[in-house]
């Protein structure tokens, strides 16, 4: 018996077709997967299986939920549902939570929203979900507010709303996305955890393959808002009979073509770096203690060389980062770039900073939605000058990154995820730095798009002789794109060597549990795959 059963589920916002004859049943208890590319109608799928799509949005096909259909299902009885019945976890917990309330009132608001208690009731429920979820109220009182936490505590707060009246099912949408590996496993095994441990259904939503390998009981593949393929997970991993589904599994072993670059001369080197910040007073009378968020950390960047970063959120990855590109005071230490010392936290001479530059995480975040792609990505000029042929040098630099010059003259919302990261290289790019410094820049991504852009990358690299740091809690990108890596933990580097060195022959404790900690396709699924060809 089927806890949701969808059929022929189609959508339509302003006539264009979003969705089209989606149909895939979850029993309770089963851990279900959806996976696809961005923009394949995942997301869409689970809003509508809530009633929660924009203006405009038409919908047709069935949804049966416990005996009833939740296609054309008025609101007020879809309100009782949503967060009673049904609870839905969204991808970026700081935007899903509210910045004013604090975490108790906001797992206690959905309890008081659907009266199922009283005031002080709900409190007291909302401590016993937190601290479910691993909120404890000894370590982290209810009074706290969303900023006060790291992602993956927001992540688990967003969880302990969506499970605060014990729903039939929960939807988690890209709820481990923008989270380090160890963070992720713990999210997962909490998510898989809580399903067994309450009697739930889980609907899991993602793009990462590894992430549902193994976890989910059944999982369906989604492509432009059809689902193409789906069954036992075990067996559709094993041999996936769709292309599509095909691709996306060569896409996510994806390695691109690249031979190791290493001039044998510094670019780059950091001497015992040393970034301490003041934190509040405990009390009135009490002195300020200090956080040591980069504890001596030395390294040395070689020009044309890949060299990874990676640790778990909290570690000091972009505060050192920040002193490299000498927008945070050093309390200790040195860094220079081509034999020129980085006055970090001072004002930095316009030619260093030129042979630097900076791939950011979130791309739309770093760019001004006011301002055309020309503007954007011509912005690095200030720091040498704008040539006599601007225009021409920004269509250059669009076209080296696969897109079109006259993209110059649209704004950034007009673009994909993946676009706009290959704009975003292409600010980086345009001055002809000496090194880019690549911030996660290629976690948000799925897996299709990820492989052109790490393709792009190794490309760029051997076209222009660049050096990068790449900074990534992704294993299997870092594994794939760097010479050498350098693995951080509580602001010192606790190992570095080759990189393949380091993923095949771990020495330190804390190394070896990142690498066990990455979700991975099991070795055996892939191999009957590979032979069903």
């Amino acid at each position: 018996m089927s806890l949701l059963s969808v059929r022929d589920l189609s959508l339509r916002i302003h006539d264009t077709p979003v969705l089209s004859s989606v149909g895939f049943d979850i029993a309770p208890g089963d851990i279900f997967g959806l996976v696809g590319e961005s923009g394949s109608g995942k997301s869409m799928t689970a809003l509508a299986i809530m009633g929660l799509l924009p203006h405009g949005a038409a919908m047709s096909g069935k949804a049966d939920f416990c005996g009833q259909n939740l296609v054309g299902l008025p609101e007020k009885r879809l309100t009782r549902l949503r967060g009673n019945d049904i609870g839905m976890i969204f991808q970026e917990p700081m935007t899903a939570l509210n910045p004013m309330k604090t975490i108790g009132d906001q797992v206690a608001e959905t309890l008081l929203i659907h009266r199922a208690a009283t005031r002080s009731v709900a409190r007291s429920a909302a401590a016993e979900r937190l601290a479910r979820v691993g909120l404890s109220s000894d370590r982290f009182p209810l009074s706290r507010y969303p900023h006060e936490l790291s992602g993956g505590q927001r992540q688990r707060v967003a969880i302990a709303m969506a499970i605060a009246l014990r729903p039939k099912l929960l939807i988690a949408d890209e709820p481990t996305t923008a989270l380090d590996v160890t963070t992720q496993a713990q999210i997962l095994d909490l998510l898989t955890g809580l399903t067994a441990a309450e009697g739930m259904a889980l609907m899991l939503i993602t793009h990462d393959l590894a992430v549902v390998a193994g976890r989910t009981t059944h999982t369906a593949v989604m492509q432009r808002g059809r689902i193409v393929e789906q069954g036992e997970t075990r067996s559709l991993f094993r041999q996936h009979r769709h292309d599509y589904t095909r691709r996306l599994f060569a896409a996510s072993a994806h390695q691109p073509a690249r031979r190791a670059r290493d001039s044998g001369r510094p670019l780059l080197t950091a001497e015992n770096v040393v970034r301490e910040y003041t934190l509040p007073r405990p009390s009135f009378f009490a002195a300020h203690s200090r956080l040591r968020a980069v504890d001596g950390v030395s390294l040395t960047i070689r020009g044309g060389e890949s060299l990874g970063l990676v640790g778990e959120s909290g570690c000091g990855k972009s505060t050192l980062t920040r002193a490299i590109l000498g927008l945070d005071p050093l309390q200790g230490g040195a860094i220079h770039l081509g034999g020129v010392k980085v006055a970090a936290g001072r004002r930095v001479p316009r030619e260093l900073r030129a042979r630097v530059q900076v791939v950011f995480q979130d791309p739309y975040g770093s760019f001004n939605p006011r301002h055309r792609v020309h503007r954007l990505v011509a912005e690095p000029f200030h720091l040498t000058g704008a040539p006599a042929d601007l225009r021409g040098r920004v269509g250059a630099a669009l076209s080296e990154v696969g897109l079109e010059p006259a993209d110059m003259d649209k704004y950034i919302h007009e673009f994909s995820g993946g676009q706009r990261q290959r704009i975003a290289i292409a600010r980086a790019l345009i001055i002809r730095p000496d090194l880019i410094v690549l911030d996660e820049a290629v976690s948000a991504l799925d897996v299709r798009v990820r492989a052109q852009v790490l393709d792009l990358l190794a490309r760029l690299q051997e076209s222009h002789g660049l050096a990068y740091l790449f900074i990534s809690h992704d294993l299997s990108v870092v594994r794939s794109v760097t010479d050498r890596v350098l693995v951080m933990r509580a602001g010192r580097i606790v190992e570095e060597g080759a990189t393949e060195s380091v993923f095949t022959d771990p020495r330190h404790p804390y190394t070896r549990a990142l690498i066990a900690a990455a979700p991975v396709i099991p070795e055996d699924w892939k191999e009957v795959a590979h032979a069903s060809r």
